[in-house]
């Protein structure tokens, strides 16, 4: 059995969906991130960063104690690695999935994340911001689109852990206003792998549906909901306060 600790974001949602890909045991523990589930002391021992998503591996390959694994990337490779699946062994293949993996977690993910928080989240007045991350944002969509044209999948022939990690990240393109249609190999890719059996079912599963305050161009946070996502609670949460 592997606990998956969730928040119905993309990065959520690439853990999903590699579980249900591996046809492993697993069940969700869902969090309410403006409600500051994920910023307790219970959390924090899964998790010292006190983000979502994690895991808890509570029968580990081998046997011994609960392994607990944060980090989408980092989770996606533990759970490739002891699946067997989704992960080339070794060589180029290997090689260019772990690029392409830590390319998503390094530049697209967070690139996304900040164009939509600014848009979504922060005060008038930030058109400089918008600018500077939805610039960005294009261009790394540019890299994927230009990768796509020549290859099936993100790092070659064969589906891996690393087009996982990119296709749920449609979602900020999207909240950006930003359709596929002018990345044509994207989005045939997108659809090729929303046909998938083990992504329908998590597209399709109730618990793991967004509310709808984690969607929509705009969202209008409350004082406390604000101090949980980017305010005081969330960095009194690392310190231990």
């Amino acid at each position: 059995m592997i606990d998956l600790h969730y928040s119905a974001t993309p990065n959520g949602q690439k853990i999903a969906i590699m579980l249900e890909e591996i046809g492993a045991s697993w069940r969700v523990i869902p969090y309410d991130i403006f409600d500051g589930d994920q910023l307790s002391e219970g959390f924090g021992r899964i998790n010292p960063n006190h983000k979502l998503p994690a895991i808890v591996d509570q029968y580990p390959a081998g046997g011994g104690a609960p392994i607990a694994v944060f980090e989408s990337g980092a989770i996606l490779q533990y759970l490739a690695e002891r699946s067997g699946r989704f992960l080339p062994a070794s060589g180029a293949a290997r090689a260019a999935t772990l690029s392409w993996l830590t390319w998503q977690v390094a530049g697209l993910g967070p690139m996304g994340g900040q164009a939509s928080h600014f848009l979504r989240y922060a005060p008038a007045g930030q058109d400089y911001a918008i600018r500077r991350y939805t610039k960005e944002l294009e261009r790394l969509l540019t890299v994927l689109e230009r990768r796509l044209a020549k290859s099936a999948y993100v790092a070659g022939n064969d589906y891996t852990i690393a087009d996982m990690a990119i296709w749920p990240g449609r979602a900020s393109a999207f909240v950006m206003g930003m359709g596929l249609d002018e990345w044509p190999a994207t989005h045939a890719w997108f659809e090729r792998i929303r046909e998938r059996p083990a992504v329908a079912r998590v597209l399709t599963r109730d618990d793991l549906k967004p509310p709808a305050k984690y969607v929509g161009r705009h969202q209008t946070l409350n004082e406390r909901e604000w101090s949980n996502m980017f305010g005081d609670a969330n960095h009194a949460a690392v310190k231990g306060d």
